[in-house]
């Protein structure tokens, strides 16, 4: 069997702002930025969360106080890197084996007075039959690039 790889979505913003302050927004008040469209639980999403440690979750709780998982937190290395497993597919529904999960790591990097944020959502073919899919959807204005910019104006 042939695997096919995609290429990873790089994506990057300047936020007028220091790395502890960006990573800070990005991570602790990820609810603030993230739409509520922007969901895949059955109900309605009140809250975006990303648990501040490795080893943690990243999900959404729905109005009705469900939970829907959307990965873990890899790696935790405040105020300069991030790492996220991604465990929706294509189809924009939880995967819970974490063999099909891709990544999403974050770094802040000081630049003049802000901060550069650099993301790369990798590893898409670890999603296997909704690998391309996935990665069509992160990588339009919908997706990372539009994600940014709502990230950016809360910072």
């Amino acid at each position: 069997m042939v695997q096919v790889t995609h290429e990873a979505v790089r994506r990057e913003i300047t936020v007028q702002a220091s790395p502890e302050r960006a990573f800070k927004v990005f991570t602790e008040q990820v609810d603030t930025w993230w739409p509520r469209t922007h969901h895949v639980g059955a109900a309605d999403m009140a809250e975006a969360v990303i648990e501040p440690r490795a080893g943690g979750r990243w999900y959404e709780r729905g109005v009705d106080g469900s939970r829907c998982d959307w990965g873990d937190v890899l790696a935790w290395e405040p105020p300069h890197r991030l790492l996220l497993s991604w465990q929706i597919g294509g189809d924009w529904a939880l995967d819970p084996d974490p063999e099909h999960a891709s990544e999403v790591e974050v770094t802040f990097t000081p630049e003049g007075e802000g901060t550069r944020v650099q993301l790369e959502h990798r590893n898409f073919e670890r999603h296997g039959a909704t690998a391309a899919a996935l990665a069509e959807g992160v990588a339009g204005d919908g997706g990372w690039n539009g994600l940014l910019k709502r990230f950016a104006e809360a910072v």
